[in-house]
């Protein structure tokens, strides 16, 4: 038998931001054994040569949505082949546990779930098996049926928590004394069962401009419920605010932030603005940032490091809605072919949608003709790849509106629409990421399948801002993708290369790696014996992504193993075992 795995010839880039250096890594069952120049191999041991190679501890992805695609799609395809070894969900507040008893309520649940992360109701209905009531019954469930080649962790959503306690009231009211009580003992049983923490939203609306249930929660509901995270040493408090559609972001941040620390918990906002059309408001939350550190608040501030490519399909996507445009959302609410069809030519939903149209946020990409590009025509009828304002040139039709109709009804509702990605101010990106509270790779991988592939982003570190453009150093390009994630998130016992660690580890020649186009990959089940596509990437490929001890890339492709485990906070269970 095999005794363990002896990485050979390689740069280690050890993840803490060390100096970089020449060693071999010996790996032993799920740890590493041995780090030193010149190891001898054992017997029994497989030799992994690493010439030319840095290697590292693998990367953390701090923001997915895979909760219910991991059910029919385990392999969390394209993470294994871009370094990744850990992977973070239940953020935003949304949620699969605790659950309602009443499958009225869990239907809505998952509604919400869907719609807001571009993830289908369907299959999400049909492949779980609903068994469970709390966070902790969730996560029996999912280590007895579900494998994985990446470790999991998950945050216990506020959303799942409302919707449990309240029901479908939870979208009207503030709760009362005795459900405030309810909703902390099921954030306590899931704390208990190893939950990252708790993540709550005060973001979103729905697709008929309802605030997110969360945003009925007041200071009393939110000040019991961290009261509860107190008790849970290096639980995190996820915060997700508006600094992109009605910019209520830093109102909610100095709340949350004063909640927080009125009960001593870690908590980790996203985002600061990074985006050129938010630096109106950047000054206000940059403010913040900086009072926090001065106050020794224990915090971050999430932020990602690249604008989504984003594709609107007109059978999923939320981005009409989320731009104040919820006439054209009609759309893509509508179930059948028929249905879309009939309101594109209607006359009537024509004059509605153009007011709505007019209405849109400004900051949104849908306002401006020249931002959106026809893609992907169904039927080929064309034009494709030309921006919405030339064709509105093209056939002298006076509003984008129409015009977008008139290409959808000659070119099939299967169709795409491209959003030219927002600009960044990159000295504000690059100042995050060297900022030691700030956290950033918050890529959403794992939902908007059919809008973007973010997993993947995270090799944008190494790339373009490692090898191409030198504005990081290898060490702090590593860094970022590693320690400095697990450190915060209370992983202690990986994110590093040291001996005793798990051996989380990825090996790649930075020359060879890329963050690779996007194609469709038609695996997601539609929930009626069909497929559907989602979007993905070609490995990048790391010469070797290792989890716990097990090879889960290598050669160029995924190795078909799945050593990923079930994780929480380290500090906790330190801390609860030493009780």
């Amino acid at each position: 038998m095999q005794r363990g795995f002896l990485i050979k010839g390689g740069t280690v880039v050890d993840g803490t931001g060390a100096p970089a250096y020449e060693a071999d890594v010996r790996v032993r069952g799920s740890l590493i054994a041995e780090i030193a120049p010149g190891l001898t191999p054992e017997p029994r041991e497989r030799v992994i040569d690493a010439t030319g190679c840095y290697v590292t501890p693998g990367f953390i992805e701090t923001h997915n949505h895979y909760d219910g695609v991991m059910w029919w799609m385990p392999t969390l395809d394209p993470m294994p082949g871009y370094g990744a070894t850990t992977t973070i969900n239940g953020n935003c507040g949304f949620a699969v546990a605790p659950m309602h008893d009443d499958p009225a309520v869990r239907k809505e649940m998952v509604d919400i779930f869907s719609f807001f992360e571009d993830i289908p109701a369907k299959p999400f209905l049909q492949e779980l098996p609903w068994t469970w009531r709390s966070w902790s019954e969730y996560r029996k469930t999912l280590e007895q049926n579900v494998k994985l080649p990446l470790n999991f962790c998950s945050f216990v959503g506020h959303v799942a928590i409302r919707l449990a306690a309240l029901g479908m009231e939870a979208w009207e009211r503030a709760a009362t004394p005795a459900e405030i009580e309810v909703m902390a003992d099921m954030l306590r049983d899931g704390l208990e069962a190893g939950a990252l923490g708790m993540s709550t939203n005060l973001l979103d609306h729905d697709s008929k401009n309802r605030p997110i249930p969360t945003m009925h929660a007041d200071d009393a509901e939110m000040s019991a419920l961290l009261n509860v995270m107190a008790d849970f040493p290096g639980t995190t408090f996820q915060v997700i605010v508006d600094h992109f559609m009605r910019f209520t972001g830093p109102a909610s941040v100095e709340r949350m932030g004063r909640l927080a620390k009125a009960a001593g918990v870690r908590m980790q906002w996203a985002g600061l603005p990074t985006l050129q059309f938010q630096s109106f408001i950047r000054p206000q939350s940059e403010a913040l940032h900086q009072k926090f550190k001065e106050e020794g608040l224990d915090f971050v501030t999430g932020f990602h490091h690249e604008s989504p490519t984003t594709m609107i399909s007109f059978w999923s996507s939320l981005v009409f809605a989320q731009s104040n445009n919820y006439v054209w959302n009609e759309i893509i609410a509508a179930t059948t072919e028929a249905e879309k069809y009939a309101l594109l030519g209607s006359e009537e939903w024509r004059a509605r949608a153009r007011i709505s149209w007019e209405e849109t946020f400004d900051q949104s990409p849908l306002k401006y003709p020249d931002q959106l590009i026809l893609r992907d025509s169904e039927t080929r009828a064309g034009p494709v790849d030309i921006t919405l304002d030339v064709f509105m040139t093209q056939r002298g039709i006076e509003h984008p509106s129409d015009a977008l109709a008139d290409w959808l009804i000659d070119n099939g509702v299967g169709s795409n629409l491209f959003l030219v990605p927002w600009k960044r101010d990159e000295d504000v990106v690059l100042r995050l990421l060297r900022d030691p509270h700030a956290i950033g790779n918050i890529s959403d991988g794992g939902a908007h399948g059919k809008m973007f592939c973010g997993a993947g982003d995270n090799v944008l570190i190494l790339t373009k801002y490692v090898r191409d453009n030198k504005l990081l150093t290898i060490e702090e390009g590593v860094n970022v993708l590693t320690h400095k994630l697990a450190s915060f998130f209370g992983l202690t016992d990986r994110g590093a290369l040291k001996p005793g660690l798990k051996a989380d580890i990825t090996v790649f020649n930075i020359d060879e790696i890329e963050r690779r186009p996007e194609y469709k990959a038609w695996d997601v089940p539609d929930g009626e014996g069909g497929r559907t596509y989602r979007y993905s990437r070609p490995p990048a490929p790391m010469r070797l992504t290792m989890v716990n001890g097990v090879p889960t890339f290598e050669a160029g492709a995924f190795t078909g193993n799945f050593p990923g485990q079930y994780i929480g906070p380290t500090i906790h269970k330190m801390a609860r075992a030493a009780e």
